[in-house]
């Protein structure tokens, strides 16, 4: 039986709790991983003096693929985030979002099924900030041509993919005449290549507000960096919170799959954890790797569980530990599989 060799980081709190139960569901699905182990983050500041070590980036580069648990970045001060760099050094230039109800986790909206997809390599996240004087910073955004035009074609090109119908780029192009203007007008120049899809816009601040009412009404979002962040975390909590929802970041050679919550250093080693953003974006992962059954069995597993509700974490409500998890989410696979 072929294998599949995976760059596995598991990050720092608990990065190893929550990698190590992706690990055990994806052996349960019979899919043959080889794991290439590797350190970012906090962690490896301490081991390597750097937050993204060398190694680490050539192991992604070799292997095309990553699982990656959550890293720690100071706020204020410290190092640099590790998921900055790895974007930015590995060209991942697509973060893409899904965002969609969980059958059994009770919300105030039941019919979400969105997709987000964030320019993921400059706007304000590509660092560029100068201390004029000591009492005055100015952090510079950066917008291209080419990078909105790379994210908009990733987008429109997930859309065919998967069916969807309607793209709404989120902008604040009124206020940032030329940076935020580059971004919607190239993405309308893009659109024209992709006529059975409608595109529309929206100023951020009204999409948040329209987000809260009634998130049911959009399909997919485009955004620069900073509102792509934010927005991808208002769009977690209206499903259950970031411990439910997967990401993945995509570039031409590689692509690096990671939940989008934090690493909670607060309950890690405490086996109290909730694994199922972890599980979700490996589940992402073995799409990327075209193991579309196995993908499908940890999914469908998965939300089984979560919809018997007899075994949560407490994030959600339960008193399971992250292996209870684990194991009901193992079961439920050996039972799609008989």
């Amino acid at each position: 039986m072929s294998h599949h060799t995976v760059t596995l980081i598991a990050g720092d709190g608990i990065g190893d709790e929550v990698t190590n139960a992706c690990v055990r569901a994806i052996e349960a699905t019979s899919v043959k991983i080889v794991w290439d182990i590797q350190s970012a983050g906090l962690k490896a500041v301490t081991d390597f003096g750097v937050a993204l070590p060398g190694a680490t980036l050539d192991s992604i580069k070799k292997n095309g693929v990553a699982l990656k648990g959550p890293t720690t970045t100071p706020i204020g001060t410290g190092h640099k985030s590790a998921n900055v760099l790895m974007r930015q050094a590995l060209d991942l230039y697509a973060c893409i979002r899904p965002v969609k109800s969980v059958p059994g986790i009770k919300t105030r909206y039941d019919n979400v099924d969105l997709i987000i997809v964030r320019e993921n390599t400059e706007g304000l996240y590509s660092g560029q900030e100068v201390q004029i004087t000591p009492d005055v910073v100015a952090s510079l955004k950066i917008v291209t041509k080419k990078a909105t035009e790379k994210i908009a074609h990733a987008a429109f090109a997930l859309a065919e993919k998967l069916g969807r119908k309607r793209i709404t780029v989120v902008h604040k192009a009124n206020i940032l005449k030329m940076g935020d203007g580059l971004f919607l007008h190239t993405a309308e120049a893009v659109a024209k290549d992709y006529p059975e899809i409608i595109l529309d816009d929206m100023i951020i601040d009204a999409l948040c507000m329209k987000l809260v009412t009634n998130p049911c009404q959009f399909d997919m979002l485009l955004l620069e960096n900073l509102y792509g962040d934010i927005v991808s975390d208002l769009c977690a909590g209206l499903v259950g919170g970031l411990g439910v929802v997967p990401g993945a970041n995509i570039g031409e050679h590689a692509a690096v799959f990671e939940a989008v919550h934090g690493s909670a250093p607060d309950i890690a080693g405490q086996n109290k954890a909730n694994p199922t953003a972890m599980m979700k974006s490996a589940a992402m992962m073995l799409e990327h790797l075209g193991e579309t059954k196995a993908a499908y069995q940890l999914s469908k597993a998965i939300d089984t569980v979560l919809l018997r509700g007899q075994v949560r974490t407490a994030d959600l409500g339960g008193s399971a530990t992250t292996q209870q998890f684990t194991d009901a989410v193992i079961s439920a696979i050996i039972d799609t599989k008989t």
